[in-house]
């Protein structure tokens, strides 16, 4: 059984680098053929997909965000990182990782982290 777990500060300020970790047991983030996204979903609004880091260490980003966001990983430690700069409010948003079958998010995700919830504010 696959389990994700999503880390990091719950609130960071405006124009700061919010910065996320998500450790993955029960499989390596290396297996084939698996994506390791990350997933948003600001209050009231949809699921936002961020980008994901590929098995190869590839990355792959959504168009809206590519300038902003980079996702790592530490094959070591088995977690892979999202980190987002410049934030503004409009980041606030319940953060989720998640393990897909395809780079764009397009497949669908199979497991899920809890998510956990960032807030941009002074």
């Amino acid at each position: 059984q696959v389990q994700l777990q999503e880390s990091g500060p719950g609130l960071v300020k405006p124009s700061q680098t919010l910065s996320l970790t998500c450790t993955v047991s029960g499989g390596s983030i290396t297996m084939n053929s698996y994506y390791w996204s990350w997933i948003r979903q600001p209050p009231g609004k949809g699921l936002e997909w961020m980008g994901a880091i590929a098995d190869s260490g590839s990355t792959y980003y959504s168009p809206s965000l590519k300038i902003r966001t980079s996702i790592s990983r530490d094959t070591s430690k088995n977690h892979f990182t999202l980190q987002l700069n410049s934030v503004t409010p409009e980041d606030t948003a319940v953060y989720y990782c998640a393990r897909d079958q395809g780079p764009y998010g397009l497949v669908g995700w199979d497991y899920w982290g809890q998510g956990t919830q960032v807030t941009v504010s002074s």
